[in-house]
């Protein structure tokens, strides 16, 4: 099965994809060349071959369970804040003047 200029143009067209007729030529060859270059696999017996859904076995998942914990308190976390205003961080503003408290 081969990519025709015509099967190219909708796929260009659906994925917004911008192709003038030269390069509308040059990619269906490319493709074409892909394609071709593939057949072999199609020659393989895979008659009773199940299919593999991970190339390593065995894969287990390694993260820890999701269970609440205790975090900190407003005071731990903002105890190494250079500084601090009304309970929260201040940082230092990064739009405009920065003028009044805020």
């Amino acid at each position: 099965m081969h990519v025709t200029h015509k099967a190219l143009r909708e796929i260009a067209s659906t994925a917004r994809i911008g192709l003038a007729d030269d390069e509308i030529e040059k990619t269906c060859f490319d493709l074409n060349l892909i394609i071709d270059s593939l057949e072999p696999i199609t020659r393989y017996d895979l008659e009773g071959v199940e299919p593999t859904f991970h190339p390593i076995a065995g894969l287990t998942n390694v993260m820890r369970e999701d269970v609440e914990r205790p975090g900190l308190t407003q005071e731990e976390a903002l105890a190494n804040a250079p500084a601090t205003q009304n309970g929260q961080f201040r940082i230092p503003p990064i739009l405009g003047d920065g003028g009044g408290d805020r």
